[in-house]
Order: structure tokens, then C-alpha cells, then sequence
């Protein structure tokens, strides 16, 4: 087996004082993942919304990571901002201030660091983003994981630069030739079976079906299911069950990275 031990990671509190993106569902789905990505407030997120899903994580022993985007309300972060590196890194680590602010309040530490949408599809192909991006978190906190594609230039970098990294494999994504996600702005119902079967292959062979029908290797530390994904609950509870018979442990990655 290539990954007999992942961690399971989401995407939580992207919604808007009462506007919801997706079902809905954050606390159904945090008690069967390992790590939470919280939305921090520029693509979705505000005070309310971070300061509950960090309680929740807490209740649950669920570790937690900062999940900045695009300032973006409109478009959901994932229509991509024009801007220097600097500036789009300044508004990052604003975004992750905020939510290690709320970690202190509930007595947390922030696990690792995941940038949103269409910002993380750019910082995976911009050198000089990725280095002014880990450069200032290694100023902040030289511990902080960093979620990143195996393929992307942004692990290259922060292998080079001696950041830890998390590689992710995107279970509710498609994936092409070059090992790189195939980015979407909207995503429709899945079937469960089919994703939990797609992330069990991974796991046992180390390998994923393309958009062009070819396997591939692929390399990954936590898998990664949207909880805005359309059918998200059933997606995980598939996924996780699934796992767990076939003897795959889920931990929070900074049980085993390092």
C-alpha cells in the first residue's frame, strides 16, 4: 500500500453572516476529517463564522489551517486578482492573523496554511509568488505546514527553502496529465461511490485517473474533500468508511510530517 496513513482535510465556514456556500453540512463532516481549512474572510468567512468552526475543530480534536483567498466575496475567490506579490501575500498573512487571533481565544495553534480557489491555482505556477509567500511565513512561523500540489512550483520552492509542506490529492477534482487539478468554478453532484473508490486507489496504487483516461503517479500527504461540493456529507462519510475498511488511518498531518 503507498498511503496506509493520510490525514483527511476540509474546507469550513465559507459562508457569510447568513448566506451558506454548499449544504451546509460543517458540523456533520468535522468529526470524520483530521484537519479544517478555515475561510478567513476575503473569499468567505467572517468573525462569527471563524470563531465557531475553531470552537467545533476543538470539540472535536480536529486540527485547524488558515484558508485565505482572492478578496473575492462576489466571485467566491475564485476569479483571479491582478496584483504584486507583495500585495497578494499582504493579504494573506492579514487573513491568517485573523484566524490565529480566534485559535488563541479557544487555546489552538494553526496546523498548516492552505491558500483558496484561484489564489492557490496561482501560487502553484508563480515562482516569485510562492517565495514571498513562504519567505513571510517562514518569518512568522517556520513550523506551519503548507499545503501545496505535488506538481505545483510552490513545493519545489518551499522544498528548496526548507518549508514543510503537505502534498494533497483533490478527491472531488479532476486531475490532468501533468499532475495538476483542473480548475473549475463550479462543481456539480458527484457520485460518492466513485470518489471514495477514486481516493482508495490513490491510497492502495498511488495512482489517478486522468480527464484523458491515462493513470498517472501521484504523491500525497492528505486528501482533500470541498465541503461546497454538492453532496459533501455523503462524499466524506463514503470516503471515510471506505478508508477505514480497508485499514487506511486518518491523523492529522502534523502527526506525521516534519
Amino acid at each position: 500500500m503507498k498511503h496506509p496513513r493520510i490525514d483527511l482535510n476540509c474546507d469550513m465556514g465559507e459562508g457569510f453572516g447568513m448566506w451558506v456556500i454548499g449544504d451546509g453540512v460543517d458540523e456533520e463532516i468535522l468529526p470524520m476529517i483530521s484537519s479544517a481549512n478555515i475561510a478567513t474572510g476575503f473569499h468567505a468567512g467572517d468573525p462569527n463564522i471563524m470563531h465557531r468552526i475553531v470552537r467545533l475543530a476543538k470539540t472535536h480534536g480536529v486540527r485547524i489551517g488558515a484558508h485565505p483567498g482572492f478578496r473575492d466575496l462576489v466571485g467566491f475567490g475564485r476569479r483571479r486578482i491582478v496584483a504584486p506579490a507583495d500585495e497578494l501575500v499582504n493579504d494573506m498573512i492579514y487573513q491568517l492573523g485573523a484566524l490565529r487571533e480566534f485559535a488563541r481565544l479557544n487555546g489552538l495553534r494553526i496546523q498548516h496554511f492552505k491558500p483558496h480557489g484561484a489564489l492557490y491555482m496561482q501560487v502553484a505556477v508563480d515562482e516569485e509568488l510562492s517565495r514571498t509567500m513562504i519567505r513571510a511565513l517562514q518569518q512568522i512561523e517556520p513550523t506551519l505546514l503548507l499545503m501545496v500540489m505535488e506538481s505545483s512550483i510552490t513545493y519545489k520552492v518551499a522544498k528548496e527553502m526548507g518549508q514543510p509542506v503537505v502534498r494533497e490529492f483533490y478527491a472531488d477534482r479532476d486531475y490532468d496529465t501533468t499532475g495538476s487539478i483542473v480548475f473549475t468554478r463550479r462543481v456539480g453532484r458527484l457520485d460518492p461511490d466513485i470518489v471514495a473508490q477514486k481516493v482508495l486507489k490513490a491510497c492502495v496504487e498511488g495512482r489517478v485517473r486522468t480527464v484523458d483516461g491515462d493513470d498517472i503517479d501521484i504523491g500525497f500527504d492528505s486528501v482533500c474533500i470541498h465541503s461546497d461540493t454538492p453532496g459533501a456529507l455523503d462524499i466524506v462519510k463514503t470516503t471515510r468508511a471506505l478508508l477505514d475498511a480497508n485499514g487506511i488511518q486518518i491523523s492529522p498531518c502534523s502527526d506525521f510530517i516534519e
